[in-house]
């Protein structure tokens, strides 16, 4: 079942899977917490923001081969006591989802609704 759109269903049809089941676990509570969201599908990235370009993007989600990121734009500047999130950039952040059980984390919606407060 798509909870998403076509296109990244096309993706997600390339995929294990697991990560692909993963994905769609990850996008619908992104749409939970972000209903407005327009999903877009670049290279094998499913964004989910306030247009279909870059500058609104709040959320990426990016299939792996055993695990999917969630990506947070301007995640380094978010508050992340759990210590939930990785990466080195200056700007972005991300989450890595490796079971079904990290999606039900009561901090992953804390930061996934921390990131939509900021930006809008």
């Amino acid at each position: 079942m798509s909870v998403v759109n076509e296109d990244a269903e096309r993706l997600l049809a390339a995929r294990e899977p697991r990560v692909a089941e993963l994905a769609r676990s990850l996008s619908a509570l992104i749409l939970a917490v972000y209903p407005e969201a327009v999903v877009t599908v670049d290279g094998g990235d499913i964004g989910f923001g306030s247009g279909t370009g870059y500058t609104g993007l709040v959320f990426v989600v990016t299939p792996h081969i055993r695990h999917v990121n969630l990506g947070i734009a301007g995640g380094a500047t978010l508050p992340d006591p759990a210590g939930l999130m990785a990466g080195t950039g200056k700007v972005h952040r991300h989450v890595q989802i490796r079971h079904a059980d990290d999606l039900a984390r009561p901090e992953l919606r804390e930061l996934m609704v921390a990131a939509l407060a900021r930006r809008h």
